[in-house]
């Protein structure tokens, strides 16, 4: 990445982290965090096949597939950049939250969000008022904790959405 925009990934990321001082709030994307974690997307598929019955089956079998696929991906990604969180950088980033690993690229949080909400909203567009509002929270605690730099988030979103979007077909 660039000097300047690495400078300006930097800036941005400390600016929204000025939120986490906040504690109110600091505590509400702590929250959020801990559902993009998985808590949301387990307890979303526990409800599909209740509501769905065995309907259900095909889309939850989507998800986990596609899950696995991102997984895999993150894995590899993380292990290639090895890219530091920004607290660590930047001793005035707080780190509002506890993270998963010890490097920032890219965020498994939001990666993981936008391709779950990607597919569950290609089988069921009813749940656009839920899944993509917290999609966006998920995204936003990354950063508002201090976990992640905005190149990170934008690029679990880009990925998400590459591979939900490629496996749509599958829809």
């Amino acid at each position: 990445m660039p000097h300047w925009l690495a400078h300006q990934d930097e800036r941005l990321c400390l600016s929204i982290n000025r939120a986490a001082a906040v504690g109110w709030l600091r505590d509400f994307f702590r929250a959020v965090s801990r559902l993009g974690d998985g808590a949301f997307w387990y307890a979303l598929v526990a409800w599909l096949v209740a509501w769905q019955g065995s309907a259900a089956l095909r889309p939850v079998a989507h998800m986990v597939l596609t899950g696995l696929i991102c997984t895999a991906l993150y894995k590899r990604l993380k292990a290639r950049t090895s890219r530091p969180r920004p607290y660590r950088v930047n001793a005035a980033i707080r780190r509002g939250g506890q993270p998963l690993d010890e490097f920032s690229f890219p965020s498994r949080h939001t990666l993981h969000a936008v391709a779950f909400a990607l597919v569950s909203l290609a089988y069921f567009p009813s749940l656009a008022p839920i899944v993509v509002p917290l999609t966006v929270l998920v995204a936003l605690s990354r950063l508002v904790l201090g976990l992640h730099y905005p190149s990170d988030v934008l690029a679990g979103v880009l990925i998400g959405a590459l591979v939900a979007g490629g496996s749509l077909p599958l829809a």
